[in-house]
């Protein structure tokens, strides 16, 4: 770090790995949900199981039509699908990485990789970072956006500064139910689904899809959001109630199922699914209810009909585990809010340090949403290491 050839700069960022961007690499499927059409920040704020109150103030400042200008500024043009995310108009996650990578060399700012922080030290001027390759690098200013570390280990040379670290819990996950009995039906969705945690409040409604370990979709990703720190203490151990039909209740269709019996009794049963099912999910759920593909309405047993009613909009299935995707996991917890001027992102103990993105204890459910509180803090941080 000698090399005269730095002397002329007067921004640095240190990177960890070899790669640059990869988790934006991999978002939205290699899309990059950069944010969700969402253009009124009390609405927005609604989207953070942690962070609501705190980024009211931060959102004001910079939210979601700020960053589409941005991009748009910046020769990237976003599209809306129907659930709101915002993608680029080319489908591509790289057309992202490209564009903040072109502004970070017309601005001249240096990227050094595979500099990995061992300790950060204050010093009179500003900071002293040692990295684990040994060597020193010291600065007047420190924005860290180091990301969210489930583990918590990554955090330790923060909390070594004297900033509070609230203990991180893995959040948008999917299930594992080994004992499904949907095994066999993989890639079938079904929406809109009603999910509830047992012996919990949380519950979300939207699409489930069925997978090869479980249940994933946005409505469980939303679950294990809203639920981060609840089910890391169950241990990932718990049951879920299903409702594959929302708008009905146990009455609606009982009465629903008695008129078919005794309007189409020579009906078969299979033949009679609801138009949001799919034929073989259908098929699955009168299996279930112990219905065989030739048995018809007027043979159906009280039995039965318990069975499938029970199947349909009360169907308790137990999770043990969870999962994530590749590098697109989100971490609660990270840097406690309350150690923050929200105004800033300055840490409120020891001047001139700032923090941004998902380091903080801010996340958000899927949708584009921490891309969001990234954008937001980042801009914020940067804003404020400027004007001081």
């Amino acid at each position: 770090l000698q090399s005269k050839a730095y002397f002329s700069c007067t921004l640095f960022i240190f990177e960890k790995s070899s790669k640059l961007l990869a988790k934006v690499k991999v978002s939205g499927g290699g899309r990059c949900n950069v944010t969700h059409a969402c253009f009124d920040k009390n609405v927005l704020v609604q989207n953070y199981p942690r962070g609501e109150r705190e980024l009211q103030s931060p959102f004001s400042k910079y939210a979601t039509l700020d960053t589409v200008k941005w991009f748009e500024n910046n020769g990237v043009q976003l599209k809306t699908e129907a659930d709101g995310r915002m993608f680029p108009v080319t489908d591509n996650s790289q057309t992202i990485i490209d564009c903040l990578l072109d502004k970070v060399s017309r601005l001249k700012i240096k990227i050094l990789t595979n500099f990995a922080i061992d300790k950060v030290a204050k010093t009179e001027i500003g900071f002293r970072l040692q990295f684990q390759s040994g060597d020193i690098f010291e600065c007047k200013k420190l924005i860290i956006a180091s990301g969210g570390h489930p583990s918590g280990s990554g955090y330790k040379w923060i909390s070594d500064l004297g900033i509070k670290i609230i203990q991180p819990a893995p959040s948008l996950f999917t299930f594992n139910i080994p004992d499904s009995p949907f095994k066999g039906l993989e890639g079938i969705a079904i929406n809109p689904t009603h999910v509830r945690i047992n012996a919990t409040k949380i519950e979300q409604t939207g699409p489930v899809l069925i997978t090869h370990w479980g249940l994933s979709g946005p409505a469980v990703l939303k679950l294990s959001a809203w639920g981060a720190v609840l089910l890391k203490e169950m241990n990932y151990d718990f049951t879920v109630t299903l409702n594959f039909i929302p708008e009905w209740n146990e009455e609606k269709l009982r009465d629903h199922f008695l008129q078919l019996k005794a309007l189409s009794p020579t009906k078969k049963i299979a033949n009679s699914k609801f138009e949001v099912l799919t034929n073989r999910f259908w098929e699955r759920i009168c299996f279930l209810s112990k219905i065989n593909e030739n048995l018809n309405w007027a043979s159906l047993s009280k039995q039965q009909l318990n069975a499938l009613i029970l199947n349909l909009i009360s169907h308790q299935l137990t999770v043990k585990g969870k999962t994530t995707f590749k590098d697109e996991f989100v971490t609660a917890g990270g840097v406690d809010l309350k150690e923050l001027d929200m105004q800033t992102m300055q840490s409120k103990k020891i001047p001139g340090l700032y923090f941004a993105g998902e380091v903080i204890n801010v996340d958000g459910v899927t949708g584009g949403f921490n891309f969001q509180n990234a954008w937001t803090s980042g801009w914020i941080a940067g804003k404020s290491v400027t004007k001081s």
